[in-house]
């Protein structure tokens, strides 16, 4: 698992109180995908390349699918820590903030699939 929680002891409180509130069905899907320097701080962008791939992806993201994603992760109930994964988390991750993981990139943030792709790719090919 890349950047992702392994039981809902993973998700941020305030995720989760924001679940129990119903705060993720009442916010308008215009919110979460504007783009703005919030915006690009929670995400970990920082170069105009970053900031173009993030604007581009939350444009195509359908308003359907991120109700159901941030439904689903605001409401998460799994406690079972599955042994057979591995997981690999940014220090620097804002949306899911770092806690554990077998293996951490440093300064890494939610999109370090993009910045990070030479480390995370050499910690894919240990696991083979």
């Amino acid at each position: 698992m890349i950047s992702s929680a392994k039981t809902k002891n993973d998700i941020p409180i305030y995720y989760r109180l924001a679940g129990q509130l119903g705060l993720n069905k009442i916010i308008p899907t215009w919110i979460l995908k504007s783009v703005n320097p919030l915006t690009y701080w929670f995400f970990g962008t920082t170069t105009k390349k970053q900031k173009d791939l993030l604007k581009e992806i939350l444009k195509e993201t359908g308003d359907k699918f991120l109700k159901w994603a941030i439904d689903k992760i605001v409401n998460w109930e799994n406690v079972t820590e599955l042994k057979n994964v591995k997981t690999i988390h940014g220090t620097a991750d804002k949306i899911l903030p770092f806690k554990t993981a077998d293996f951490k990139i440093i300064n890494g943030g939610h999109l370090m699939i993009i910045d990070k792709a030479d480390e995370l790719n050499g910690i894919l090919k240990k696991l083979r």
